[in-house]
């Protein structure tokens, strides 16, 4: 189903997802907007990596999940990104042949998404020799290779040194000053401070909060969020 031209970049209505027996989330109903920088939070098992997936369109779910014209194009960076055993330039074009870009075009695009993100030098390595930072920098390359509307992150910077994360998020905040629209998942609250405009605070696979960053951190707008703020939370 389609979005009027001035709604939503994505909207969940009354969403579930089931794996099995688990009750992955219940009774989401959230949207995203043009030029959003969301962040969710939670501890966990509280649904993050599962609404994201299912904001991407993955999982089989129940309720409805809407997206607008302007969204058609999405693209996903993982916590462990998948790189065939090729050089770094040849798994950006393949991500941009499966884009459908033409042929003729795949080898300037991929040179200039490499030189976005400090790779061009190391366009001939194999990927699977990378170190963890520039893994997820190749991951950022190939995402933005494809001009995506809609850019999903999970966990981009878990296990990654304060140096390469400080890279991966100067990155983040520049594909967001370009206007591209972020929705990422994270357990570093500072981040989550830094980098974000909106946060979802989810708990047992419902959203329990959705504000501006500002105001989530500043008036600390459940007794759950609080909690969690706080570090008292434990797993769920």
């Amino acid at each position: 189903m389609k979005l009027a031209p001035a709604a939503a970049l994505l909207e969940l209505r009354d969403a579930a997802v089931c794996f099995g027996d688990v009750q992955a989330l219940a009774g989401v109903s959230l949207a995203v907007y043009p030029g959003d920088f969301m962040v969710l939070v939670g501890a966990n098992g509280s649904g993050k990596t599962s609404l994201l997936r299912l904001l991407h369109g993955l999982p089989v779910h129940s309720g409805r999940r809407e997206v607008g014209a302007a969204a058609a194009r999405q693209a996903m960076v993982f916590q462990k990104p998948f790189f065939l055993h090729l050089s770094v330039l040849n798994n950006v074009r393949i991500a941009l042949w499966l884009a459908g870009v033409p042929r003729a075009d795949r080898t300037g695009l991929a040179r200039r998404a490499l030189a976005r993100v400090g790779l061009h030098e190391l366009s001939q390595r194999n990927a699977h020799a990378l170190s963890g930072g520039q893994q997820q920098r190749l991951a950022l390359a190939r995402a933005w290779a494809v001009k995506p509307q809609v850019l999903f992150l999970d966990e981009p910077t878990a296990n990654l040194d304060p140096y390469a994360k400080n890279e991966v998020e100067s990155l983040l905040q520049s594909f967001a000053s370009e206007g591209m629209t972020l929705v990422m998942s994270t357990h570093n609250l500072g981040q989550a401070k830094r980098l974000s405009s909106r946060v979802i605070y989810l708990e047992a696979g419902a959203v329990k909060v959705d504000l501006p960053t500002a105001d989530f951190f500043d008036n600390r707008a459940s007794s759950g969020a609080e909690a969690f703020l706080n570090a008292e939370l434990t797993w769920s």
